[in-house]
Order: structure tokens, then C-alpha cells, then sequence
């Protein structure tokens, strides 16, 4: 018998401390000891739906009750809900495209460290024979990131949903995912706006009249040296604005726009489309060092609720917050909108 079909699941496994239930069944079950079997590629989650025969996609989709049918089998079902949860948020996720660094944190409080460089202290001047060379000051910040929790509670029977097909229901937990990416979305756009603290605006660029012209996305680009302008964030008014421009309405790019729904890039940097976010501001900023995303964990459920069947007010949620790295890596791009 392998060893995956021999394993005790419980409960106790999603309290494993700094570690999910998956890194839990690879400490017990490694998949490095499938390679060269026909369960190569199976993670070690994967591998126990294997063992009780659940399918949780395509045609063959089994019904929701499968995964009760023992006791072991049940304890497979938060983490159902939390991978459903995440490809929900992996498809509406534009944080990848924003954020330089994600940090994981397994307290509520965290401070991250900050530095200011002058205009002087970003160049690299040549130093003489026996002088100090220049001083790049990192300090933490004086105060703590603001971690917010994003979720959704799920309301629903056990008898309600027993014999829906699973993949139905994935579309649902999905949606979830969807709605949590992008109130984390909004959150970091306020961090980039407002910093941190919520005190510290980013510096701006106004626009010369109304509307933005090439002329001002020129000058969003100058303003940002020595950082790089590879990414731009718009609403949805402000990107009808951006796409109006002439000098961005050239036909390979409407070709590019019309047959593959890719939108064009001003000035080389990857164009992003936030429709929460408000009218009258085009953020610039250089993605490498303009944010920090803090996590405390990945998705979490009431796990005891979910393998108990007690999917009433069944909360799903996740905890992050963001950190301005370098305040100068950001600039906005105001206008009257």
C-alpha cells in the first residue's frame, strides 16, 4: 500500500503551527517520493482526492456529499474551499503587477523598515583613497503596518448544497476569491495615494488642461527618475482618457486592443485597470520598489465548522495590509475629470 492511502486525517492538522494542511501532508507523505509514477505531478493534497475518489472538476464532477463519506475524507474539505478561494483570487489579482515584495508575518503586529534617500545619496560618487564612503540610512518605520481582514462569510445548509455537483459550487467560493482581490486592490491603492500612515500623499503631476494629453503622460514618465515608470494604474474614466489619446490610437495598437482585449502600454510600462478606483488620478509608479504586501497567513476558514458540516455563517477570510517602500518610486497624475 502506498503511503498516501494509509494516512490519518484530522482536524489538527490546520493548527499546525506556520504551516496549511498541504505542507502538513508533504511533511507526512513527500511528493518527491512519486516522481517516476504515474502520480508524478500530484501534490500531496491531489493525491488524497485520488485515494477517495473524488473528482472536483469537469464532467465527472462529484457531489459535495463525497467528500463526507468518512471521516478522513472530511478533513480534505477546507482546504477545498480555501484553493477554490485562491484561484478566485489568482484570476482577479492585479497585486503580482503592483507589489515588489510580499512578506508573511504570523503575529498581528508588524513594522517594516524604511529608507530616505537624498538626491545625493541616490548617486554612487567616486571616493577617495582612505574616505568614508557614503551612508545609506535603514531604519523601521515608527509606526506598524495596518493589517485589515478581507472576507466573506458563507451562508448556507449542508442539506442545501449536499448533492450540488462540486465544480458548481467552485464557481461560487471563486467568486468569493474574486471579491476579496479586489477590496485588496483598493488597499493598496489608498497605501500608494495616501501612504502607510494614510498621512502621506504621493508626490503629484498636474495635468496642463482637462484631459490628459501625451504631453502630461511624458511628464508623469520625467517626474519619476531615478525610478523607472514600468507600471500605470487607472481607473475606468481615466483609462478611456489614456486610450483616447492620439499618439496611443496608432492601428497596430487598436489591432492589438480589438483582437486581443491587451491593452496598449504608454511609454513601455504595463497598463492596469482598477474600476474602484477614482476618477481624476493616474498612478505611475516603478513596481520593483514602490510596495510591500504583508500577509498573516493565506486563506483561512473555520476548518472544525466545514469537516463538522456546520457550513452555517461559515467565515472565509484573509489578512494583509501594504507599505510605501520608497515614496519617490510613486507619483499621481491629477486632472478634472
Amino acid at each position: 500500500m502506498a503511503r498516501y492511502e494509509s494516512l490519518k486525517l484530522e482536524k489538527g492538522m490546520y493548527a499546525t503551527p506556520g504551516k496549511t494542511f498541504t505542507q502538513v501532508l508533504e511533511s507526512l507523505d513527500p511528493s518527491e517520493n512519486y516522481i517516476g509514477t504515474p502520480l508524478e505531478g500530484l501534490d500531496a493534497y491531489q493525491r488524497q482526492l485520488k485515494r477517495f475518489g473524488i473528482h472536483v472538476g469537469g464532467a465527472g464532477s462529484d457531489r459535495i456529499e463525497k467528500f463526507f463519506q468518512t471521516s478522513d475524507s472530511a478533513a480534505l474539505f477546507p482546504e477545498y474551499v480555501a484553493r477554490s478561494v485562491r484561484q478566485g483570487m489568482e484570476q482577479e489579482n492585479l497585486l503580482p503587477s503592483l507589489v515588489a515584495t510580499v512578506t508573511e508575518i504570523d503575529s498581528m503586529d508588524y513594522r517594516t523598515i524604511e529608507s530616505v534617500p537624498t538626491d545625493s545619496g541616490k548617486e554612487l560618487k567616486s571616493v577617495a583613497e582612505g574616505a568614508a564612503l557614503p551612508q545609506t540610512a535603514v531604519r523601521t518605520k515608527d509606526h506598524l503596518v495596518h493589517l485589515k481582514k478581507r472576507g466573506r462569510m458563507l451562508v448556507a445548509s449542508y442539506e442545501a448544497i449536499r448533492f450540488q455537483r462540486i465544480d458548481l459550487f467552485t464557481v461560487t467560493l471563486r467568486q468569493i476569491g474574486a471579491y476579496i482581490a479586489r477590496t485588496q486592490l483598493t488597499d493598496a491603492v489608498n497605501v500608494l495615494l495616501n501612504g502607510d500612515d494614510g498621512s502621506s500623499p504621493a508626490k503629484t503631476v498636474a495635468c496642463a488642461g482637462e484631459k490628459p494629453t501625451y504631453a502630461d503622460m511624458i511628464a508623469l514618465w520625467g517626474s519619476l527618475p531615478p525610478y523607472r515608470l514600468n507600471t500605470i494604474l487607472a481607473s475606468t474614466d481615466a483609462m478611456k482618457d489614456i486610450l483616447c489619446i492620439s499618439e496611443f490610437r496608432d492601428a497596430k495598437a487598436g489591432l492589438n486592443f480589438q483582437g486581443t482585449g491587451k491593452l496598449i502600454t504608454p511609454m513601455g510600462a504595463n497598463l492596469l485597470h482598477d474600476p474602484d478606483m477614482a476618477s481624476g488620478k493616474i498612478i505611475g509608479l516603478d513596481k520593483t520598489c514602490a510596495l510591500e504586501m504583508v500577509q498573516a497567513g493565506g486563506v483561512q476558514t473555520d476548518s472544525d465548522r466545514l469537516i463538522d458540516r456546520q457550513l452555517e455563517r461559515t467565515s472565509i477570510s484573509v489578512i494583509a495590509g501594504f507599505s510605501r517602500i520608497f515614496d519617490d518610486a510613486v507619483r499621481v497624475l491629477t486632472y478634472t475629470s
